[in-house]
């Protein structure tokens, strides 16, 4: 019997992509997403959920629903000419989560929130998605987290 041979290993996962912080922002995409087209409270969407949700899922689920007054007024401060209704619903979801990232996770890098944010946007969202959510978030993130006017952390709306 001959010995089957096999390539060198390159130490690479055959999944190596798979990060589960963005499963984890993906996931809170679809319920914020959910809860704002049937116009109910994302607790709503997941309470109706048949498997539990992860931390990090929560965290952003759970920020967005919390400080949403205080994410729309930031996302509408720097939309110029466009009103938060009028935003695509993929967009604005990703915006809120987004936005809530850039004031309330420090600990998760700007380029991060951004690169994150743009590849939703351009998977679920129009072909200039990842371009606006890519400006708006630049701004946003100016003006939040790089010594831009002060922002406070946000308040329990």
């Amino acid at each position: 019997m001959s010995e089957v041979s096999l390539p060198p290993s390159d130490d690479s996962d055959w999944n190596r992509e798979f990060d589960p912080r963005s499963d984890a922002r993906e996931r809170a995409l679809n319920i914020l997403f959910e809860a704002d087209l049937r116009a109910v409270a994302p607790s709503e969407v997941v309470e109706r959920m048949q498997v539990a949700i992860d931390d990090l899922t929560s965290i952003l689920v759970v920020g967005v629903a919390e400080h949403r007054t205080r994410i729309d007024e930031l996302i509408v401060a720097h939309s110029h000419a466009w009103s938060i209704d009028r935003m695509a619903t993929t967009d604005r979801n990703v915006l809120r989560m987004s936005t809530f990232e850039l004031l309330g996770r420090s600990e998760v890098p700007t380029a991060v929130v951004i690169n994150e944010a743009v590849e939703l946007a351009k998977r679920y969202g129009t072909d200039d998605s990842g371009r606006f959510v890519n400006g708006m978030l630049s701004a946003i993130a100016r003006t939040t987290r790089e010594g831009g006017a002060p922002t406070p952390p946000p308040a329990a709306d």
